[in-house]
């Protein structure tokens, strides 16, 4: 079978930072004829009929209304990663558009980059590393210190997937754990993690030393965490996002972390990303700032990347279409 026998896929691009993985082009090609943005936008009239599935790489290409009405063909789009809050799932649904997503690929990385962030920010390692290779350092404080891990207490705030491997780690570091979440955990998935359910977030804020927003992008959850839920945390108490940088109320945030309301921050998303270079929260020492990397492993984006692929030949072959995401 040739490339212009093989089903149409449209992707962004196929290099560049907001093109697919270059590392996945050859696999993609055995399997579809790869259909870049560029192109299409060159030639819709002839391309557009031949496109049967959109590939989603890094939240791209972006789908709208007029998007969509120029791919008469298409059947699903393919989204990297959990988050679909950049996704009008009605709309698509409104064209008889499948959604599939990777939920399972990027659980366990992301988990890790939370402890990660929870850990650097704990013992002030990036704080720490500046101290140490810097030219104007002579000798090391023996008073420089950070906040204890073991034994303290994690409210994590969402505990589906990631926020449950969350817990699995955390139990490791013997840390007490808090959870919030719109519903209960199975009693005996509470019970293998230690973790004890708060229903009012704001008893979950008071009681715990670090905080981890672990969950998706809603109307509900835009802004969750605000002036009036950082004051509620204790003054020595450590926030981490993993989620997404709207659950956060960033100026709210600066504040806290300027006045001392709180004592620091670990972020894996901000908004926008990258923040500006002068925004005031890149000069902050009591800060931990990584650039959206939760699921950034080669196994995980080569698991990603295999796991749209038989979403997609699913979907294309009539079939039950694994990961499928369904309109609650």
């Amino acid at each position: 079978m040739g490339e212009q026998d093989l089903p149409g896929v449209l992707v962004s691009a196929l290099e560049g930072p907001a093109g697919v993985c270059e590392e996945h082009v050859g696999d993609l090609q055995k399997h579809f004829r790869l259909i870049t943005m560029q192109e299409f936008m060159g030639n819709k009239t002839q391309l557009g009929p031949k496109i049967h599935a959109v590939y989603i790489w890094g939240g791209k290409p972006a789908i709208d209304q007029e998007l969509l009405q120029g791919l008469p063909a298409l059947k699903i789009v393919a989204n990297s990663g959990a988050g679909l809050d950049h996704l009008d799932l009605k709309l698509l649904a409104s064209f008889g558009v499948k959604v599939a997503n990777t939920p399972w690929a990027v659980s366990s990385p992301t988990a890790d980059m939370g402890m990660t962030l929870l850990l650097a920010a704990a013992r002030r390692v990036v704080e720490g590393h500046q101290l140490a290779i810097s030219p104007d350092t002579e000798k090391f404080s023996t008073n420089w210190l950070g906040q204890e891990v073991t034994g303290a207490t994690l409210g994590i705030v969402g505990m589906g997937r990631i926020g449950y491997k969350v817990a699995q780690r955390a139990r490791a570091f013997e840390m007490k754990i808090l959870y919030h979440n719109r519903k209960c955990r199975k009693l005996e998935e509470e019970e293998a993690v230690g973790a004890t359910y708060c229903e009012r977030l704001d008893d979950l804020l008071q009681r715990s030393d670090f905080v981890m927003l672990a969950m998706s992008l809603t109307p509900q959850t835009h802004g969750l965490i605000g002036r009036r839920e950082l004051r509620l945390m204790k003054p020595t108490a450590i926030l981490v996002n993993i989620g997404r940088g709207l659950l956060v109320d960033q100026d709210a945030l600066l504040e806290a972390l300027q006045t001392g309301v709180i004592n620091a921050a670990a972020l894996d998303v901000t908004h926008p990303e990258p923040l500006p270079r002068d925004h005031p929260l890149l000069k902050l020492k009591n800060i931990t700032l990584t650039p959206h990397i939760g699921s950034a492993t080669h196994q995980a984006r080569l698991q990603m990347m295999e796991n749209l692929v038989e979403s997609i030949r699913a979907s294309l072959d009539g079939l039950p279409i694994p990961n499928e995401v369904l309109l609650e």
